[in-house]
C-alpha cells in the first residue's frame, strides 16, 4: 500500500519540537522584543546592558564598549573620482563622489558646487519601500548639506574660471545596511570619500568657450589634484539617544532608535573642538522634583546631559582618530 504523506503546514508545536534549548529561548526573546520592545529594552538596561551587548557608558571609565566598531575601507571603487565605504557595527554606507564641470551661480561667479545626498533604498531595511526619497533620507540630506557647507571644503577652490566654468561635486551616499546612526555613518563616509577625491586638470579656453580637462597621468605637467580641505572644519559626528528620559545611549541601534525621547549629535573636529550640536526628540525627563519648578529641573538636567554627550563624544573622537586616520 501507498504511503500518503500529509501536505498540512507543520504546526508550531511541530516546529517547536526541532528547536533547541538556547534556540527556544532566542525565539521566546524575539518574540517578546516585537511586541513589547519597551519593556524589552527597559529589561536590558536595569541590568547595565544594551540588547546587542554593549555595556552602558561610563564617564569615569574606558566607554570604549559602549560603540560599536568602525570599519573605513577609501578608494574601493575606481569609477568615482572618490570614494569610501563605512561600516558601523551593522550599519553600511557606501559613498562616491561625483564631479562634472558647470557653470557658476551669478550671485557667486567664483565658487563652485558641493552636493550631498543620501539614499535609503528598500534593500537596506524593510521600513523603507521603493519609490521617491523617503521623509527621513531627505532630512539626513538636508543635515549633511549643513554640516559639510561649513566651510571644510572652500567651493572657491572648486572654482575653474570665474563666470565661466566650476567643479560641482555629487557626494553620494546609499545605505547598504540601515541599523541606526546612519547620519553618523554617512557623515564620516561623506569625509573620507572627499578626502580621497582627485580631480584631473581642468583649463577654460576662452576662445573656444568650453573647459578642456586632461586625463589623469596623461601629462605630466598637468597632473590631477585633491581637493583643498581646511583641517579645523573637517567635521565627525558621535550622536546619542536618551531613553525613558535618563538612560543615555551612545551610537543607537535602528530597534532603539524607534523607541528614544530624543537624539543630540555632537559633531566635533579633527581637534575635538565643537563645530556644531543638534538635539532632536522631546528632550530629557522633566519630572518635578523637591523644591524646584519643571523648567528649573529641565534644564539642569538637559544641561548635565550635555556635558556628558560632550565629554563622551571627545573621548570616542579620539579613537576615531587613531583607527581612520591613524594620527
Amino acid at each position: 500500500m501507498d504511503t500518503v504523506l500529509s501536505s498540512a503546514t507543520p504546526s508550531a508545536t511541530d516546529v517547536n519540537s526541532f528547536l533547541s534549548a538556547a534556540e527556544k529561548e532566542a525565539l521566546k526573546a524575539a518574540t517578546f522584543q516585537r511586541l513589547h520592545p519597551q519593556i524589552y529594552l527597559e529589561r536590558f538596561l536595569e541590568e547595565k546592558i544594551r540588547p546587542d551587548g554593549r555595556s552602558i557608558a561610563d564617564d569615569e571609565n574606558e566607554d570604549t564598549h559602549a560603540w560599536r566598531n568602525v570599519e573605513v575601507n577609501v578608494g574601493s571603487i575606481t569609477t568615482t573620482s572618490g570614494s569610501a565605504l563605512v561600516r558601523l557595527g551593522n550599519t553600511t554606507v557606501v559613498c562616491g563622489v561625483k564631479a562634472e564641470i558647470c557653470e557658476p551661480e551669478l550671485d557667486n561667479s567664483d565658487e563652485g558646487f558641493l552636493v550631498p545626498n543620501v539614499d535609503l533604498p528598500a534593500l537596506c531595511s524593510p521600513k523603507f519601500k521603493t519609490g521617491p526619497p523617503t521623509e527621513e533620507a531627505q532630512v539626513l540630506s538636508e543635515r549633511l548639506n549643513e554640516v559639510l557647507g561649513n566651510g571644510m571644503i572652500p567651493l572657491s577652490s572648486l572654482c575653474i574660471y570665474p563666470g565661466k566654468s566650476a567643479w560641482v561635486l555629487y557626494v553620494d551616499a546609499t545605505v547598504i545596511n540601515y541599523d541606526g546612526n546612519v547620519f553618523d555613518a554617512a557623515l564620516l563616509a561623506m569625509v573620507c570619500a572627499l578626502k580621497n577625491v582627485s580631480l584631473p586638470h581642468a583649463e577654460f579656453n576662452p576662445e573656444l568657450n568650453r573647459t578642456i580637462c586632461t586625463r589623469p597621468k596623461s601629462d605630466s605637467s598637468k597632473p590631477a589634484r585633491k581637493l583643498i580641505i581646511e583641517e579645523d572644519l573637517v567635521p565627525l559626528s558621535f550622536s546619542f539617544g536618551v531613553f525613558a528620559g535618563s538612560y543615555l545611549l551612545p551610537d543607537p541601534t535602528a530597534s532603539e532608535e524607534s523607541l528614544l525621547d530624543t537624539t543630540i549629535s555632537i559633531i566635533l573636529n579633527t581637534r575635538a573642538r565643537i563645530l556644531a550640536l543638534s538635539q532632536l526628540g522631546t528632550g530629557v525627563d522633566k519630572s518635578e522634583a523637591p523644591g524646584q519648578g519643571v523648567a528649573d529641573i529641565s534644564h539642569t538636567r538637559e544641561a548635565d546631559t550635555l556635558a556628558r554627550c560632550i565629554s563622551l563624544a571627545k573621548k570616542r573622537q579620539a579613537v576615531i582618530m587613531k583607527k581612520v586616520y591613524d594620527t
